[in-house]
């Protein structure tokens, strides 16, 4: 028999128990937090080794651990096997909590939660976006930086009330799909979660309403009510069981609210007339195709907890093949668009960039969807992050629209 564990950091890596073979860590510098789960109860231990450390699970110990444990040198402890295949812990009462590594354990749950690390992917949609409207170097003047930073706050702020309000929603889920969440595993309380929730909630609409620009505030105020809609359980709402509600909300967020938001954001606080420009028009429907698959493909990995919670969405309703199929076939749309709008540019150093470009960008694409295994949910994992790794080079390319 053998155990499969996942740490609860932002990159996790796999963690095995094998009876014959104990217990094997692999050296993976993002990977702090291992859960163990054992009657019922998950056990985190947060491991700073840089070497594997396999332990031999022969040893006889106690069968009871609740403690978070920090090993600064080596993973120290060790496992056994009953004769019904159970794992046995040993506590080890000579390593204690100090005050430091208890911080950063809270830390890291609040970074996990928030998911901060997508923290970047809004930084560079809006510093592209808040670009397109610039002509020229002069223009990049105090009021400028202070609408860009304006843009950057609020929309940080709001992506992560959307994040913190649906894993309250979906803590039941998470505990099936994605049981190393801090609330689904309990390093977080739901009033925890619930009052950095609302913080965020707050101060993205405070400072949607500081900045006295009203298409800033209109956006942060539409996401504000696309991601409660999304999530939250009440009549008329939680959108994500339908999977045709929630394609709208997700395509409505990332590709007719953002960008148009921040686009006439800038040109507010620069005084300029509303005008939309070829590289913007063609930012919003990529954009807009682009958030479509994103949002079929990532319930391809959760279609076990999505079912036996009844939430119908398309991978659940059709199954992972023909989504994954589609997916990948709205993208080739996508980047054959692009193709044609980049070999239109009226700049010869453009125009060979940005079809190159696109070209590289969808033969990545296709190159990756062959080795993709949909019943391992690592490799869809994977290509998920690739997809937006894939959104944030457009975000570059976008630029070379004219």
């Amino acid at each position: 028999m053998i155990q499969t564990f996942r740490s609860s950091s932002q990159y996790w890596s796999l963690q095995h128990l094998r009876p014959e073979k104990g217990f094997q860590a692999w050296p993976e510098s993002a990977t702090k937090h291992t859960k163990i789960l054992y009657q019922n109860k998950e056990n985190i231990y947060t491991r700073l080794c840089s070497h594997i450390n396999i332990l031999d699970s022969t040893d006889i110990f106690r069968s009871s651990c609740n403690q978070q444990r920090t090993y600064r040198d080596q993973l120290v402890q060790t496992f056994r096997t009953t004769s019904n295949g159970e794992f046995v812990i040993e506590p080890n009462d000579d390593k204690k909590v100090t005050p430091q590594s208890n911080l950063w354990a809270k830390w890291d749950a609040f970074y996990r939660f928030c998911q901060l690390y997508t923290a970047t992917g809004v930084v560079i949609a809006v510093v592209s976006v808040a670009l397109l409207p610039m002509n020229s170097v002069g223009e990049f003047s105090p009021a400028f930086f202070v609408g860009l930073l304006q843009a950057l706050i609020s929309f940080t702020f709001a992506n992560t009330y959307i994040n913190g309000i649906n894993q309250l929603a979906d803590v039941e889920i998470d505990k099936i799909n994605k049981p190393y969440f801090p609330l689904a595993s309990g390093e977080l309380s739901m009033r925890q979660g619930k009052a950095i929730t609302s913080a965020f909630g707050l101060m993205c609409l405070a400072m949607g309403i500081m900045c006295k620009s009203p298409p800033l505030f209109i956006g942060i105020l539409v996401l504000f009510l696309l991601g409660t809609a999304y999530s939250v359980e009440l009549p008329y709402l939680r959108w994500k069981t339908n999977p045709y509600l929630a394609a709208i909300c997700i395509v409505s967020a990332q590709g007719f609210t953002t960008p148009p938001t921040v686009f006439c954001h800038i040109q507010h606080v620069l005084g300029k007339p509303v005008a939309f420009t070829k590289s913007f028009r063609f930012a919003t429907i990529f954009f807009s195709l682009f958030a479509l698959v994103l949002a079929l493909f990532k319930d391809i990995p959760d279609v076990e907890g999505d079912r036996a919670f009844g939430n119908q969405t398309f991978s659940v309703r059709h199954g992972k093949k023909k989504v994954f199929s589609l997916c990948v076939s709205i993208l080739v749309i996508a980047y054959g668009y692009a193709l044609v709008i980049g070999a239109s540019s009226s700049v010869l150093i453009c125009k060979i960039v940005s079809v190159i470009g696109h070209l590289t960008l969808a033969a990545l694409l296709l190159f990756r969807a062959k080795s993709v295994n949909l019943d391992d949910n690592e490799s869809t994992q994977s290509f998920y992050k690739l997809l937006w790794k894939m959104l944030c080079a457009e975000y570059i390319l976008i630029h070379l629209i004219r």
